[in-house]
């Protein structure tokens, strides 16, 4: 295993047990501020960072080249957003919500199919291609964060139902700052895809014959960035607001993560 798979792995036991703790705080609530769930995020993120440093620093480039490395950044993008978050006190416990899908989708990301060697000529991606795919893991990133939160929603949403005194006290934000943090996730990745297609179709120099808009892994973006800003148009034009809003940046952040290895696999551009 190369050291910086193993600075990963360290990465994911650490969200492993951010996990474990989540699950003491939904049985317990949300009633006090506590910085462990944040503690135990930021170990993860110091880990995780060493990790596709050192893989960067190997490759001379931004780590984006198989599924490994786009996933572990990905991963490493909505950790990082939701720390930013969790500087707000309200947020604090977002690494409740955050450990969970960390943890399971950077357990799936350790499988070596993944990550395999690369030759002695490996086909690396650099320069605006390297900017371009970049920018789009980043915009996923910015849909995690709005799925998240929307889990945060729903959790709150559910005690203000249930008419439990958890949710007059709680630490977590209010449903409607919950809400407009969903819509600035949206809003933020579908700039970054936006920009990230674009570059990609303008300056990415592929061989003769090969065309960018018949990449299966361009058309699965392209269908996502209609997801999304239909999601958005429902929200801000056609009023579609609370537990639908939020469960559908839920479901749909779920459909790119479950359809996101088998089109890098089909991808005849993405896929080195």
């Amino acid at each position: 295993m190369l050291p910086e798979r193993l600075w990963f792995l360290s990465a994911v036991v650490i969200y492993g047990l951010g996990l474990l703790y989540s699950i003491f705080v939904w049985r317990r609530g949300f009633q006090y501020n506590n910085w462990t769930s944040y503690v135990l995020l930021s170990i993860a993120f110091i880990l995780h960072t060493i990790a596709l440093t050192n893989r960067g620093f190997s490759l001379k480039q931004c780590p984006v080249n198989n599924l490994y490395e786009a996933t572990t950044f990905i991963l490493w993008t909505i950790s990082l957003s939701s720390l930013i978050c969790g500087l707000w006190t309200r947020l604090r416990y977002i690494g409740v919500f955050t450990a969970p899908l960390l943890f399971c989708v950077g357990v799936f990301a350790m499988m070596p199919g993944l990550d395999p060697e690369y030759g002695d000529e490996p086909n690396f991606i650099n320069g605006w291609a390297s900017l371009h795919a970049s920018l789009i893991m980043l915009g996923y990133g910015a849909f995690g964060l709005s799925a998240i939160t929307g889990s945060m929603f729903l959790t709150q949403d559910r005690n203000l139902k249930l008419h439990r005194a958890s949710a007059i006290f709680s630490m977590l934000p209010s449903i409607q700052r919950l809400e407009k943090l969903i819509t600035s996730s949206l809003i933020f990745g579908l700039v970054l895809l936006t920009v990230g297609l674009g570059i990609g179709a303008i300056f990415l120099d592929l061989p003769e014959g090969m065309s960018f808009w018949n990449d299966s892994k361009v058309v699965w973006s392209l269908l996502v960035w209609g997801f999304y800003l239909s999601l958005l148009i429902a929200h801000l034009k056609l009023d579609q607001r609370g537990r639908r809003y939020a469960w559908l940046s839920i479901i749909v952040f779920g459909f790119v993560i479950f359809t996101f290895w088998g089109t890098n696999l089909l991808s005849t551009i993405h896929n080195p």
